[in-house]
Protein backbone atom coordinates (compact mmCIF):
# COMPACT_ATOMS: atom_id res chain seq x y z
CA UNK A 1 0.00 0.00 0.00
CA UNK A 2 2.97 2.18 0.17
CA UNK A 3 3.98 4.25 -2.66
CA UNK A 4 6.92 3.11 -4.86
CA UNK A 5 10.39 4.74 -4.52
CA UNK A 6 10.24 8.51 -6.24
CA UNK A 7 14.28 8.15 -6.61
CA UNK A 8 15.47 8.01 -9.91
CA UNK A 9 18.64 6.12 -10.14
CA UNK A 10 22.47 7.38 -11.88
CA UNK A 11 21.89 5.92 -15.72
CA UNK A 12 24.77 2.92 -15.67
CA UNK A 13 25.83 0.07 -18.31
CA UNK A 14 24.49 -3.29 -17.28
CA UNK A 15 26.59 -6.17 -16.80
CA UNK A 16 26.01 -9.38 -15.60
CA UNK A 17 27.28 -12.02 -13.04
CA UNK A 18 25.75 -15.09 -13.22
CA UNK A 19 22.34 -14.84 -13.93
CA UNK A 20 22.08 -11.15 -12.00
CA UNK A 21 21.73 -8.30 -13.98
CA UNK A 22 24.07 -5.17 -12.24
CA UNK A 23 23.09 -1.80 -13.17
CA UNK A 24 20.56 -0.40 -16.20
CA UNK A 25 17.19 -0.36 -15.16
CA UNK A 26 18.13 -4.00 -12.89
CA UNK A 27 16.97 -4.19 -9.33
CA UNK A 28 19.86 -3.45 -6.67
CA UNK A 29 21.18 -6.34 -5.75
CA UNK A 30 22.82 -7.57 -2.31
CA UNK A 31 25.27 -8.73 -1.60
CA UNK A 32 27.53 -10.88 1.08
CA UNK A 33 30.88 -12.38 1.69
CA UNK A 34 31.64 -16.06 3.04
CA UNK A 35 34.18 -15.95 6.21
CA UNK A 36 34.53 -19.47 6.61
CA UNK A 37 37.44 -21.03 5.60
CA UNK A 38 37.61 -21.61 2.14
CA UNK A 39 39.02 -24.74 2.16
CA UNK A 40 36.19 -26.06 4.72
CA UNK A 41 33.68 -26.80 1.22
CA UNK A 42 31.07 -28.10 3.74
CA UNK A 43 31.29 -24.80 5.85
CA UNK A 44 31.60 -22.37 3.39
CA UNK A 45 28.71 -23.90 1.49
CA UNK A 46 26.47 -24.39 4.56
CA UNK A 47 27.01 -20.46 5.30
CA UNK A 48 25.85 -19.75 1.69
CA UNK A 49 22.79 -21.89 1.76
CA UNK A 50 22.12 -19.90 4.87
CA UNK A 51 22.41 -16.35 2.98
CA UNK A 52 20.25 -17.63 0.54
CA UNK A 53 17.49 -18.05 2.78
CA UNK A 54 17.86 -14.61 3.72
CA UNK A 55 17.82 -13.65 0.04
CA UNK A 56 21.66 -12.80 -0.85
CA UNK A 57 21.84 -12.12 -4.30
CA UNK A 58 25.56 -12.88 -4.68
CA UNK A 59 28.08 -14.14 -2.79
CA UNK A 60 31.78 -13.32 -2.70
CA UNK A 61 34.14 -16.14 -1.79
CA UNK A 62 38.00 -14.99 -0.45
CA UNK A 63 40.26 -17.20 -3.12
CA UNK A 64 43.72 -16.53 -1.42
CA UNK A 65 45.24 -19.75 -2.79
CA UNK A 66 45.38 -22.60 -5.19
CA UNK A 67 44.25 -25.11 -2.88
CA UNK A 68 41.47 -22.93 -1.97
CA UNK A 69 40.56 -22.46 -5.82
CA UNK A 70 40.26 -26.01 -5.99
CA UNK A 71 37.50 -26.02 -2.72
CA UNK A 72 36.07 -23.30 -4.41
CA UNK A 73 35.59 -25.64 -7.64
CA UNK A 74 33.67 -27.72 -5.54
CA UNK A 75 31.81 -25.33 -3.68
CA UNK A 76 30.23 -23.99 -7.00
CA UNK A 77 29.29 -27.22 -7.90
CA UNK A 78 27.25 -27.18 -4.65
CA UNK A 79 25.27 -23.95 -4.77
CA UNK A 80 22.97 -21.61 -7.42
CA UNK A 81 23.77 -18.27 -6.29
CA UNK A 82 26.19 -16.46 -8.63
CA UNK A 83 30.08 -16.69 -6.69
CA UNK A 84 32.48 -13.58 -6.84
CA UNK A 85 36.15 -14.61 -6.13
CA UNK A 86 37.99 -12.25 -4.35
CA UNK A 87 42.10 -12.18 -5.20
CA UNK A 88 45.04 -10.48 -4.60
CA UNK A 89 48.36 -10.47 -5.96
CA UNK A 90 48.53 -14.01 -7.39
CA UNK A 91 46.99 -13.29 -11.34
CA UNK A 92 47.53 -17.67 -11.85
CA UNK A 93 44.51 -18.41 -8.82
CA UNK A 94 41.93 -15.48 -11.36
CA UNK A 95 42.87 -17.73 -14.19
CA UNK A 96 42.18 -21.01 -12.29
CA UNK A 97 39.12 -19.73 -10.74
CA UNK A 98 38.10 -18.37 -14.62
CA UNK A 99 38.19 -22.02 -15.48
CA UNK A 100 35.99 -23.32 -12.53
CA UNK A 101 32.87 -21.48 -13.93
CA UNK A 102 33.55 -17.75 -10.98
CA UNK A 103 30.73 -15.59 -11.96
CA UNK A 104 32.91 -12.51 -11.46
CA UNK A 105 36.30 -11.46 -10.00
CA UNK A 106 37.21 -9.46 -7.40
CA UNK A 107 40.38 -7.82 -7.97
CA UNK A 108 42.69 -4.64 -7.80
CA UNK A 109 44.77 -4.48 -11.15
CA UNK A 110 47.51 -3.12 -8.91
CA UNK A 111 48.37 -5.62 -6.87
CA UNK A 112 48.14 -8.20 -9.51
CA UNK A 113 51.68 -7.36 -10.82
CA UNK A 114 52.78 -6.75 -13.94
CA UNK A 115 50.71 -5.49 -17.46
CA UNK A 116 50.78 -8.85 -18.77
CA UNK A 117 49.64 -10.57 -16.14
CA UNK A 118 46.77 -8.25 -15.80
CA UNK A 119 46.35 -8.10 -19.76
CA UNK A 120 46.15 -12.27 -19.31
CA UNK A 121 42.92 -11.75 -16.80
CA UNK A 122 41.51 -9.59 -18.43
CA UNK A 123 41.72 -11.40 -21.85
CA UNK A 124 40.66 -14.80 -20.13
CA UNK A 125 37.66 -12.38 -18.96
CA UNK A 126 36.83 -11.79 -22.41
CA UNK A 127 36.82 -14.86 -23.60
CA UNK A 128 34.90 -16.17 -20.45
CA UNK A 129 32.14 -13.05 -20.62
CA UNK A 130 33.29 -12.46 -16.62
CA UNK A 131 32.64 -9.32 -15.16
CA UNK A 132 35.72 -7.95 -12.65
CA UNK A 133 34.95 -5.72 -9.57
CA UNK A 134 37.96 -3.31 -8.88
CA UNK A 135 37.85 -2.68 -5.52
CA UNK A 136 39.28 0.11 -3.97
CA UNK A 137 39.63 0.36 -0.75
CA UNK A 138 40.54 3.51 1.76
CA UNK A 139 43.03 0.94 4.28
CA UNK A 140 45.38 0.06 1.28
CA UNK A 141 46.07 2.69 -0.78
CA UNK A 142 49.07 3.39 -3.04
CA UNK A 143 52.19 4.73 -1.52
CA UNK A 144 51.97 7.85 -4.22
CA UNK A 145 48.83 8.42 -3.59
CA UNK A 146 49.33 8.49 0.29
CA UNK A 147 51.75 10.96 -0.02
CA UNK A 148 50.62 13.03 -2.64
CA UNK A 149 46.92 13.77 -0.43
CA UNK A 150 49.07 13.27 2.97
CA UNK A 151 46.25 10.61 4.07
CA UNK A 152 43.28 8.87 2.58
CA UNK A 153 40.66 11.34 1.08
CA UNK A 154 37.89 10.92 -1.38
CA UNK A 155 39.68 12.13 -4.10
CA UNK A 156 42.81 9.84 -3.32
CA UNK A 157 40.18 7.25 -3.78
CA UNK A 158 39.14 8.18 -6.75
CA UNK A 159 42.33 8.63 -8.58
CA UNK A 160 43.08 5.04 -7.32
CA UNK A 161 40.56 4.02 -9.27
CA UNK A 162 40.76 5.58 -12.17
CA UNK A 163 44.05 4.56 -12.31
CA UNK A 164 43.03 0.75 -12.33
CA UNK A 165 40.50 1.46 -14.77
CA UNK A 166 42.75 2.95 -17.11
CA UNK A 167 44.47 -0.54 -17.12
CA UNK A 168 41.21 -2.03 -18.12
CA UNK A 169 40.56 0.96 -20.96
CA UNK A 170 44.26 -0.12 -22.57
CA UNK A 171 42.93 -3.85 -22.86
CA UNK A 172 39.52 -2.12 -24.17
CA UNK A 173 37.72 -4.32 -21.55
CA UNK A 174 34.59 -2.14 -19.99
CA UNK A 175 32.36 -5.00 -18.30
CA UNK A 176 33.68 -4.19 -14.98
CA UNK A 177 31.91 -2.52 -11.65
CA UNK A 178 34.21 -0.54 -9.15
CA UNK A 179 33.95 -0.18 -5.14
CA UNK A 180 35.33 2.77 -3.67
CA UNK A 181 35.11 1.63 0.16
CA UNK A 182 36.18 3.65 3.48
CA UNK A 183 35.45 3.11 6.97
CA UNK A 184 34.69 6.55 6.90
CA UNK A 185 31.06 7.63 6.28
CA UNK A 186 31.78 10.42 4.65
CA UNK A 187 34.75 9.57 2.82
CA UNK A 188 33.17 7.14 1.29
CA UNK A 189 30.00 9.29 0.58
CA UNK A 190 32.34 11.84 -1.11
CA UNK A 191 34.05 8.99 -3.03
CA UNK A 192 31.46 7.36 -4.31
CA UNK A 193 29.43 10.72 -5.62
CA UNK A 194 32.52 11.99 -7.49
CA UNK A 195 33.20 8.53 -8.87
CA UNK A 196 29.53 8.46 -10.02
CA UNK A 197 29.86 11.66 -12.20
CA UNK A 198 33.32 9.89 -13.91
CA UNK A 199 32.41 6.27 -15.19
CA UNK A 200 29.43 4.45 -16.59
CA UNK A 201 29.90 1.27 -15.13
CA UNK A 202 28.08 0.43 -12.41
CA UNK A 203 28.94 1.21 -8.62
CA UNK A 204 29.48 -1.54 -5.71
CA UNK A 205 28.50 0.28 -2.47
CA UNK A 206 29.74 -0.58 0.64
CA UNK A 207 31.33 1.02 4.02
CA UNK A 208 34.37 -1.43 4.43
CA UNK A 209 35.19 -2.80 8.22
CA UNK A 210 32.11 -0.88 9.48
CA UNK A 211 32.42 -2.77 13.07
CA UNK A 212 30.29 -4.63 15.09
CA UNK A 213 26.38 -5.64 13.81
CA UNK A 214 25.00 -1.97 16.19
CA UNK A 215 27.91 0.78 14.87
CA UNK A 216 28.23 -1.60 11.58
CA UNK A 217 24.75 -0.99 11.01
CA UNK A 218 24.15 2.27 11.36
CA UNK A 219 27.32 3.90 9.78
CA UNK A 220 26.12 1.68 6.78
CA UNK A 221 22.97 2.95 6.84
CA UNK A 222 23.66 6.75 6.91
CA UNK A 223 26.10 6.26 4.01
CA UNK A 224 24.36 4.01 1.72
CA UNK A 225 21.04 5.70 2.64
CA UNK A 226 22.48 9.21 1.17
CA UNK A 227 23.99 7.57 -2.06
CA UNK A 228 20.75 5.50 -2.92
CA UNK A 229 19.11 8.44 -2.18
CA UNK A 230 20.38 10.31 -4.73
CA UNK A 231 20.28 7.08 -7.15
CA UNK A 232 23.96 6.30 -6.83
CA UNK A 233 24.69 2.54 -6.42
CA UNK A 234 24.03 -0.54 -8.48
CA UNK A 235 25.19 -3.66 -5.32
CA UNK A 236 25.65 -3.03 -1.88
CA UNK A 237 27.64 -5.07 0.65
CA UNK A 238 27.01 -4.84 4.79
CA UNK A 239 30.76 -5.06 6.19
CA UNK A 240 29.91 -6.06 9.41
CA UNK A 241 31.95 -8.10 12.38
CA UNK A 242 28.88 -10.83 12.46
CA UNK A 243 27.16 -13.89 10.05
CA UNK A 244 26.96 -12.95 6.82
CA UNK A 245 23.24 -14.01 6.59
CA UNK A 246 22.75 -10.78 9.17
CA UNK A 247 24.70 -8.11 6.10
CA UNK A 248 22.11 -9.45 3.85
CA UNK A 249 19.16 -8.92 6.26
CA UNK A 250 20.65 -5.34 6.63
CA UNK A 251 21.04 -4.52 2.75
CA UNK A 252 17.29 -5.60 2.73
CA UNK A 253 16.36 -3.47 5.37
CA UNK A 254 17.92 -0.66 3.70
CA UNK A 255 16.65 -1.11 0.30
CA UNK A 256 12.75 -1.67 1.48
CA UNK A 257 13.28 1.54 3.83
CA UNK A 258 13.71 3.02 0.35
CA UNK A 259 11.32 1.53 -1.52
CA UNK A 260 13.89 0.44 -4.11
CA UNK A 261 13.34 -3.59 -3.33
CA UNK A 262 10.44 -5.48 -1.38
CA UNK A 263 11.04 -8.70 0.07
CA UNK A 264 9.45 -9.90 3.22
CA UNK A 265 7.22 -8.75 5.66
CA UNK A 266 7.48 -4.70 6.14
CA UNK A 267 7.18 -4.45 10.24
CA UNK A 268 5.83 -1.59 11.08
CA UNK A 269 5.55 -1.07 15.10
CA UNK A 270 5.62 1.69 17.36
CA UNK A 271 9.13 2.11 19.97
CA UNK A 272 5.88 1.75 22.65
CA UNK A 273 5.40 4.01 25.84
CA UNK A 274 3.07 3.83 28.89
CA UNK A 275 0.23 4.04 26.11
CA UNK A 276 0.43 0.63 25.09
CA UNK A 277 -2.01 -1.81 26.00
CA UNK A 278 0.04 -4.74 25.25
CA UNK A 279 3.84 -5.58 25.50
CA UNK A 280 4.75 -4.15 21.84
CA UNK A 281 8.56 -4.99 21.92
CA UNK A 282 8.32 -8.51 22.96
CA UNK A 283 4.98 -9.01 20.72
CA UNK A 284 6.88 -7.28 17.40
CA UNK A 285 10.30 -9.39 17.99
CA UNK A 286 8.33 -12.98 18.20
CA UNK A 287 6.24 -12.15 15.16
CA UNK A 288 9.25 -11.05 13.46
CA UNK A 289 10.95 -14.43 14.31
CA UNK A 290 8.18 -16.21 13.34
CA UNK A 291 8.17 -14.48 9.45
CA UNK A 292 11.51 -14.92 8.74
CA UNK A 293 11.09 -17.52 6.20
CA UNK A 294 8.30 -15.69 4.37
CA UNK A 295 9.41 -13.77 1.08
CA UNK A 296 6.23 -12.63 -0.25
CA UNK A 297 6.33 -8.52 0.44
CA UNK A 298 3.54 -7.53 3.00
CA UNK A 299 3.52 -4.26 5.42
CA UNK A 300 2.06 -5.12 8.48
CA UNK A 301 1.70 -2.60 11.19
CA UNK A 302 1.43 -3.52 14.83
CA UNK A 303 0.87 -0.43 17.24
CA UNK A 304 0.09 -0.39 20.91
CA UNK A 305 -2.12 2.47 21.64
CA UNK A 306 -4.87 4.44 19.26
CA UNK A 307 -3.19 7.64 18.76
CA UNK A 308 -1.21 6.63 15.61
CA UNK A 309 -2.82 2.59 15.28
CA UNK A 310 -5.69 2.85 13.21
CA UNK A 311 -3.68 5.68 10.82
CA UNK A 312 -0.95 2.91 10.12
CA UNK A 313 -3.42 0.23 10.00
CA UNK A 314 -5.07 2.02 7.21
CA UNK A 315 -1.66 1.84 5.22
CA UNK A 316 -1.29 -1.61 5.58
CA UNK A 317 -2.27 -5.11 4.51
CA UNK A 318 -2.34 -6.10 7.75
CA UNK A 319 -2.69 -3.74 10.71
CA UNK A 320 -3.40 -3.82 14.35
CA UNK A 321 -4.02 -1.05 16.85
CA UNK A 322 -3.77 -1.96 20.65
CA UNK A 323 -6.96 -1.69 23.23
CA UNK A 324 -7.83 -2.68 26.70
CA UNK A 325 -8.02 -6.47 26.76
CA UNK A 326 -8.81 -7.00 23.07
CA UNK A 327 -7.00 -4.80 20.28
CA UNK A 328 -8.60 -4.13 17.04
CA UNK A 329 -7.30 -5.81 13.85
CA UNK A 330 -7.83 -4.30 10.23
CA UNK A 331 -7.55 -5.90 7.13
CA UNK A 332 -6.34 -4.20 3.64
CA UNK A 333 -6.66 -0.60 5.58
CA UNK A 334 -10.37 -1.79 6.94
CA UNK A 335 -12.07 -2.88 10.50
CA UNK A 336 -11.80 -6.66 10.56
CA UNK A 337 -12.70 -7.93 14.29
CA UNK A 338 -10.82 -7.96 17.68
CA UNK A 339 -8.24 -10.46 19.07
CA UNK A 340 -7.41 -11.04 22.56
CA UNK A 341 -4.45 -8.83 23.59
CA UNK A 342 -2.64 -12.19 24.95
CA UNK A 343 -3.62 -13.96 21.28
CA UNK A 344 -1.76 -11.41 19.24
CA UNK A 345 1.13 -13.19 17.79
CA UNK A 346 -0.68 -16.36 17.01
CA UNK A 347 -3.46 -14.12 15.40
CA UNK A 348 -1.42 -11.92 13.22
CA UNK A 349 0.87 -14.94 12.16
CA UNK A 350 -2.52 -16.48 10.83
CA UNK A 351 -3.81 -13.85 8.93
CA UNK A 352 -0.40 -12.53 7.29
CA UNK A 353 0.18 -16.25 6.13
CA UNK A 354 -3.51 -16.76 4.58
CA UNK A 355 -2.45 -13.36 2.85
CA UNK A 356 0.52 -14.17 1.63
CA UNK A 357 -0.32 -17.38 0.44
CA UNK A 358 -3.50 -15.51 -1.18
CA UNK A 359 -0.90 -12.89 -2.84
CA UNK A 360 1.18 -15.88 -4.43
CA UNK A 361 -2.21 -17.28 -5.37
CA UNK A 362 -3.22 -14.17 -7.77
CA UNK A 363 0.74 -14.20 -8.37
CA UNK A 364 0.52 -17.31 -10.23
CA UNK A 365 -2.59 -17.14 -11.52
CA UNK A 366 -1.63 -13.75 -12.95
CA UNK A 367 1.75 -15.32 -14.58
CA UNK A 368 -0.31 -18.22 -15.75
CA UNK A 369 -2.69 -15.86 -18.32
CA UNK A 370 0.38 -13.76 -19.37
CA UNK A 371 1.94 -17.31 -20.26
CA UNK A 372 -1.14 -18.37 -22.15
CA UNK A 373 -1.64 -15.29 -24.18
Amino acid sequence: MHNESPIIRRNSRQIMVGKVAIGGDAPISVQTMTNTPTTDVEATVAQIRRCEAAGVDIVRVSVPTMDAAEAFREIKRQVSVPLVADIHFDYRIALKVAEYGVDCLRINPGNIGALERIKAVVDCARDRNIPIRIGVNAGSLEKDLQEKYGEPTPEALVESALRHIDYFDKFDFQDFKVSVKASNVLMAVGAYRLLAQRIEQPLHLGVTEAGTFRSGTVKSSVALGMLLAEGIGDTLRISLSAPPEEEVKVGWDILKSLGLRNRGINLISCPSCSRQMFDVIKTVNELEGRLEDITTPLDVSVIGCVVNGPGEATMTQVGLTGGHLKSLIYMGGQKSHKVANEGIVDELEKLIRAQVAEKQQLDEKQLTEEQAK
